[in-house]
């Protein structure tokens, strides 16, 4: 069984990786299993995620479309929202 990473819409933003297991029977090869999604932006995390995540030679073909600074801010956390269920007086 092999393993095969593809680099799908690859752009200066942003890519998304894919994983698929294969196997070879009678000189067909044969996708094996549900393939493995993760997409990446080109953020200041998103770029740490990518070079902790994605092995070569595909890491370098990211970054070098990529370029050598940040195309996208980092998304702002999300604040919690209140809610108004349990913790507030009955009326």
């Amino acid at each position: 069984m092999t393993e095969k990473i593809f680099l799908d819409m690859l752009t200066a933003d942003s890519v998304s990786v894919r994983k698929q297991k294969f196997v070879v029977v009678d000189d067909v090869e044969y996708a094996v299993g549900e393939p493995w999604r993760r997409a990446y932006v080109n953020s200041t995390s998103g770029r740490q995620q990518v070079q902790d995540e994605v092995p070569e030679p595909y890491l370098s073909a990211i970054m070098a479309v990529w370029g050598p600074e940040p195309a996208v801010p980092d998304p702002e956390p999300e604040l919690p929202v209140d809610d108004p269920g349990e913790d507030q007086p009955a009326e």
